[in-house]
């Protein structure tokens, strides 16, 4: 009888290690019945959470990559190739944290937000630099910015980004026919 009891746990625990993984209820529910059903002690099939904390302070870093961005390129008299160098690797450690934060969600929209907009504020400085005074090449930038936009909305189904790139093109078809 005992081990038809252990028998029965051992498939309610994989059930909710399931359920888990697959996101079919909240974490805190199953971390309750997995605490329930185990009387306390973990099984060996859960991970440990990883600290938040560190989550939260990539999330903040993040967002002030933004700021400094800005700072760089409007802000100091630095070269070009300095300036393009430095947001490279700015875009690269979103690139990064994207990867990093796709199996989280909830996390991966402040890296994707944070490239996006650095990409844009680099492209529009990068371009106005090489090019001055050529709209046309400004436009085009802007223009492939915002499909970039469009087509990552589409291919993640992020609302925000769809709009924003939707936004950013009818924007740009009306500044060009005005």
């Amino acid at each position: 009888m005992l081990w038809l009891e252990e028998n029965r746990k051992k498939i309610i625990v994989n059930e909710l290690l399931h359920w888990k993984k697959s996101r079919m209820l909240p974490d805190h529910y199953c971390d309750y019945l997995l605490a329930l059903y185990t009387e306390g002690s973990q099984p060996k099939g859960i991970k440990k959470r990883k600290n938040t904390v560190v989550l939260y302070l990539a999330n903040l870093i993040l967002l002030l990559l933004i700021p400094i961005s800005a700072l760089l390129i409007y802000f100091t008299e630095l070269s070009i190739t300095l300036q393009t160098v430095i947001l490279i690797l700015f875009i690269s450690s979103d690139i990064f944290f994207i990867f990093y934060f796709s199996k989280k969600v909830k996390m991966i929209h402040i890296p994707i937000i944070s490239g996006a907009l650095i990409l844009l504020m680099g492209s529009v400085d990068i371009v106005s630099v090489l090019y001055p005074g050529n709209e046309r090449i400004l436009y085009v930038s802007l223009v492939i910015n915002c499909v970039l936009w469009l087509f990552s909305g589409l291919k993640w189904k992020f609302l925000y980004l769809w709009i924003s790139g939707a936004l950013g093109f009818l924007l740009l078809v009306i500044s060009i026919f005005v």
